[in-house]
């Protein structure tokens, strides 16, 4: 009897297939610089398979995440509440108007320290910054080179999931958030 090798087809995938094989394996966000390497290709042809890749995922359940230059694979946003009830994950954690107001500074003037996000908001904010660091919405990225070097917060994936972004570009605008005259609310698009 002829011995065969299981789920062999003899047919070999193409560069998106691969760097997405490799994308859904890895236990944490990667570089393009990680992908070329893994797979021994030019990192000009893996970016090129990185934009089919998103393409062909925008029909699906999955999307590419980016961060700087960081990729990683995650579920779309548009499935969360079925994903959620899957994996009975608790729907009621909401975040606190402090911390919402502290996460939106972060995201949009990150990296930023602590002083220049309380001096926005006029209160001490170091309970609600350990709250989103530890829920993992926010990371310390660096300290300042000044005198007391205070740590640089920025945003990090998971706050990227938990709002359903695929990038920070995705982030409304100010002026999308100014309230309008009518409602005397924000408009979100």
């Amino acid at each position: 009897m002829e011995h065969r090798e299981p789920y062999s087809d003899n047919h070999e995938l193409d560069l998106p297939a691969k760097v997405e094989a490799l994308l859904f394996v890895a236990d944490e966000p990667v570089s393009i610089q990680q992908l070329a390497l893994g797979l021994q290709a030019d990192q000009r042809d893996v970016e090129a398979a990185l934009e089919q890749l998103e393409q062909h995922c925008r029909k699906r359940g999955l999307r590419l995440q980016r961060k700087d230059r960081l990729i990683q694979l995650v579920t779309a946003p548009e499935a969360a509440d079925d994903v959620r009830r899957f994996l009975g994950l608790d729907l009621q954690t909401k975040l606190s108007a402090a911390a919402l107001e502290t996460l939106a500074l972060v995201a949009y003037r990150q990296p930023i320290t602590r002083p220049e996000i309380e001096a926005v908001r006029g209160v001490s904010c170091d309970s609600v910054l350990r709250t989103l660091v530890s829920r993992g919405l926010v990371t310390v990225q660096g300290r300042l080179s000044q005198v007391g070097r205070p740590m640089l917060y920025g945003t990090t994936f998971e706050f990227l999931q938990h709002f359903g972004l695929t990038n920070l570009g995705e982030l409304p605008t100010l002026e999308e958030l100014e309230p309008s005259e009518e409602a005397g609310e924000p408009h979100v698009p």
